[in-house]
């Protein structure tokens, strides 16, 4: 663990503010702008403001990712939009023309990465609103992205995160071991391991095809999606990395994978996604396996992640209903259920348990 992980969180929130603000030099901001914390999350992420000037600055966590690979990154993100893939705000690059700057302050014990964005006007959408339209959108803008992977040059080596069951149950997982999580009690362990092995065995068999497996964003969360009328802008590309592509899906209902909308959402992502590049029945059979695999790894983000906000907001019940969501699962998979209508089966218990705190 690194010193800045020992840190009082709100010590540390002082240091990153401090290293916003004395940093804006180095983008050349107009004279007297000003960053103010917007959200915390792996990273800091500050909107900047002065008269008639608005970008995002993003200060990276320490030991996630190498300046190259912050890079590459920011090269695919780029590339799509140049293709017209997707609507993502671009990087500023700063007064040296990087993209890629490295800021410092007393009390920070290591060098931070930083990248500016334009600010993309919009909203993020609410959980309880209608999502079917968006979630229509989203499916066509991850296929799109879909597309665009398997075409993409990728830098080599491509320094970016792998999202595969090594990723996420592993002992090197990017976001540790999900046991180490609050609340994991023995009879939830007991459970979670089981959906552990069975989600394994089921991706062990779908396997990584490449036209399964590829360069992925790996968090379309609605917290990255900014509706501005009928468009959707997809920002965030922090987490893009090897991994199967409808992961994707599984990013998007991140948090509310037991609210009462999630089915309808995912006939939308499905049909969206359609509208752009097949996905088989199979394909579509293995989305729950996809969901579960993300929610425990969100299980191992908030115990890694439990001295910032959001994860001590979801830490009280998470485990308790990732538990519900994996008996669901066990009951409907665990037997050997293969046919595509297995599938509606387990939407339809889910949704008839929806309705718990997450």
């Amino acid at each position: 663990m690194n010193d800045a992980a020992a840190m009082p969180f709100q010590e540390l929130l002082e240091h990153l503010e401090r290293l916003a603000n004395e940093s804006l030099p180095l983008w050349g901001v107009p004279e007297g702008a000003k960053a103010r914390l917007i959200n915390v999350s792996e990273n800091a992420t500050y909107l900047v403001e002065a008269d008639g000037f608005c970008s995002v600055l993003r200060i990276h966590r320490p030991d996630y990712h190498s300046r190259r690979g912050i890079g590459q990154e920011l090269a695919w993100s780029q590339a799509l939009a140049a293709d017209q893939m997707v609507q993502t705000p671009p990087p500023i690059p700063g007064v040296n023309g990087e993209l890629v700057q490295e800021g410092h302050v007393e009390g920070l014990p290591e060098t931070r990465f930083m990248v500016m964005f334009t600010f993309s006007p919009g909203r993020q959408p609410d959980e309880n609103e209608d999502l079917t339209a968006p979630f229509e959108q989203l499916g066509a803008i991850a296929a799109h992205t879909h597309l665009h992977s398997q075409g993409w040059r990728k830098p080599e080596p491509l320094e970016r995160l792998v999202w595969d069951a090594e990723a996420v149950f592993g002992p090197k997982a990017n976001w540790g071991d999900w046991r180490d999580a609050p609340n994991v009690t023995p009879e939830i362990r007991e459970i979670l391991e089981k959906a552990e092995t069975l989600i394994c065995r089921r991706l062990a068999a779908f396997g990584k095809r490449p036209d399964r497996y590829g360069l992925i964003h790996a968090d379309m969360r609605l917290a990255n999606l900014l509706i501005d009328g009928d468009s959707t802008t997809l920002i965030d590309f922090d987490d893009c990395g090897l991994g199967w592509f409808l992961y994707d899906f599984a990013t998007g209902v991140s948090f509310i994978e037991d609210h009462p909308q999630v089915p309808a959402l995912r006939e939308a992502w499905v049909r969206g996604y359609r509208s752009v590049r097949a996905l088989s029945a199979e394909e579509e059979h293995e989305i729950d396996t996809f969901v579960m695999l993300r929610r425990m790894a969100l299980l191992a983000w908030i115990g890694s992640h439990i001295d910032a906000p959001e994860p001590q907001a979801l830490a009280p019940h998470f485990a308790a209903n990732t538990a519900k969501l994996a008996k669901n699962y066990l009951a409907h998979f665990s037997a050997g259920a293969a046919s595509p209508k297995a599938a509606g089966e387990i939407r339809a218990t889910v949704d008839a348990t929806a309705g718990d705190k997450r």
